[in-house]
């Protein structure tokens, strides 16, 4: 389980690494999207996920029995998630107002904000 983690965290830090290195302001915001999620994944790796022993306190016991899944990291996660899907949907209304603008989404062709 750690290593499919591990392997996929590290895929999505690679794609979205190479979509940064696009000229294309789509591919931009989709790297930096891979980039969130690859990271999210790596805080959720972080918890040591145990499958099957979530971390309740039985009748009598003062703490969960061991092994258990730390929950504040998926907590955090959840959080991460839905702020990177509002800030993606408002660069997605940035980038179709730029395109509007400029009348492509060509990294280049935003060197100047005359026009």
């Amino acid at each position: 389980m750690n290593l499919l983690l591990a392997l996929s965290v590290g895929a999505l830090f690679a794609a979205g690494s190479y979509m940064l290195l696009r000229r294309s302001l789509v591919k931009l915001v989709i790297g930096l999207a891979l980039i969130s999620h690859g990271a999210n994944l790596l805080i959720y790796a972080s918890a040591r996920p145990v499958r099957g022993r979530p971390p309740l306190v039985e009748a009598g016991m003062m703490l969960p029995a061991e092994p258990h899944s730390d929950p504040l990291p998926a907590a955090l996660v959840l959080t991460a998630i839905v702020i990177g899907f509002g800030i993606v949907g408002y660069t997605i209304v940035l980038i179709q107002r730029a395109y509007q603008d400029v009348g492509t989404d060509d990294l280049a062709a935003f060197t100047t904000t005359d026009r």
